[in-house]
């Protein structure tokens, strides 16, 4: 009984300070967004936090209202292919709309700006706000600097989410989608495959098996200048995927020839460790693979194709190129999008919103269509995805010439 009361006691005593804890961490959670709170009303001003919060305020709306409506449309798509396939509650919502959601929010991030700008600015134009604070004698410039403000963070919250976050999700989404609804064309093999692993090492799969990660007649030769000073060959190669390290691979029945001069060196064995720098996704190329990697994973990738002498990276390239690019549409769409709907005009927002969808989908395709002129024509990646916007930027200067001051 004693030590049961004991027990109790303690138990009571943990409570008790977890407790003063819990509330003097709240306390300093108060202090501290307090405090951020008087810098951010000090450093900003009144007007501008007016506008910063009706932007992204109406940003966020438009979010929701339209990735709800595309929700909406998908599963009602998809219902029965979920159903046929036996896919589970837990993974339609958590695997497949938990990543969906994100990647069409962040892909269509532009056409949100546009439609906000847009709709809040008509809004503040149709209630004479906008006249006020230009006969106030507040310049149509200085007016866009909460505006610039907003596309700054939208613009980080783009990149940081298309860069570092979505990819991952992109992942599972895919895997949900190759296995619920049969939307991918898996490749699992690959034949006479020859790539070069480092300049003048070469090496031949005559047949790689995507599933198990094991390639079938395997050879790597290792040439110095035209000359060739070793062949390594295997009858099978399996990649280590448990292994610590990367590029690890397992050689079967291998057979080495080492030639010196007029000298020829031959070691064999049944099994070999060795160190090989090519990963399975270098040998098979699956459909969107690119959107799974990070940007620091996919610069390396690139970086490693060239290296070896690839030439089939431009999907890579335009896909890191038009992350970054998508980040500064933000500021260009912002400007056409206020400078187009600052003025009062008869008819209210409906012709603004028409000509904003407008402008956004002509956005939208120029750039799948310039993405695809890389990968097709040859086209380069860099230039292809900065095109919607430097044709754009243009498009921006020219209304905001046109703005009313």
């Amino acid at each position: 009984m004693e030590k049961k009361h004991n027990r109790q006691l303690g138990t009571q005593n943990i409570r008790i300070i977890f407790g003063h804890l819990a509330t003097e961490f709240k306390e300093l959670f108060k202090l501290f967004f307090g405090f951020l709170k008087k810098g951010f009303n000090k450093i900003v001003p009144r007007l501008d936090r007016y506008l910063i919060f009706k932007f992204i305020g109406t940003y966020v709306f438009s979010i929701l209202l339209i990735i709800s409506v595309a929700v909406v449309f998908d599963v009602n798509e998809n219902l029965s292919k979920f159903a046929q396939y036996n896919a589970p509650m837990k993974a339609i919502v958590f695997d497949y709309y938990m990543n969906f959601v994100p990647y069409y929010a962040n892909l269509f991030s532009p056409l949100f700006v546009f439609i906000a700008v847009i709709f809040f600015t008509s809004n503040l134009a149709g209630h004479s706000e906008f006249i006020a604070m230009l006969a106030a004698g507040i310049s149509f410039k200085r007016l866009l600097r909460p505006y610039m403000i907003s596309a700054a963070l939208i613009s980080i919250l783009s990149f940081c989410l298309g860069g570092y976050i979505i990819p991952r999700g992109t992942v599972v989404r895919q895997n949900f989608e190759r296995l619920y609804k049969n939307s991918y064309n898996i490749i699992t093999s690959s034949e006479n495959v020859q790539i070069q692993v480092q300049p003048g090492v070469i090496a031949y799969m005559q047949h790689y098996d995507r599933n198990y990660k094991k390639a079938y007649g395997f050879c790597l030769d290792k040439f110095e200048g035209k000359k060739l000073v070793n062949h390594l060959t295997a009858t099978e190669a399996q990649y280590d995927t448990i292994s610590d390290t990367k590029f690890k691979w397992k050689l079967y029945n291998w057979r080495n020839r080492e030639m010196k001069g007029l000298r020829e060196k031959i070691t064999s064995g049944p099994q070999k460790d060795t160190i090989i720098t090519i990963e399975p996704n270098d040998l098979v190329y699956s459909k969107g693979m690119q959107e799974t990697y990070t940007n620091p994973e996919l610069k390396e990738y690139i970086q490693r194709q060239y290296e070896r002498g690839s030439g089939s990276v431009a999907q890579y390239e335009v896909e890191y190129h038009k992350r970054i690019a998508s980040s500064f549409a933000a500021f260009i769409l912002t400007i056409i999008g206020a400078s187009l709907s600052a003025k009062k005009r008869k008819g209210g927002m409906g012709l603004y919103l028409g000509i904003g969808l407008a402008l956004s989908c002509a956005y939208i395709m120029l750039q799948t269509v310039s993405s695809t002129l890389a990968v097709n024509s040859g086209w380069d990646p860099m230039l292809a995805a900065w095109m919607p916007n430097i044709l754009f930027a243009f498009i921006a200067y020219f209304c905001y010439r046109k703005a009313p001051n």
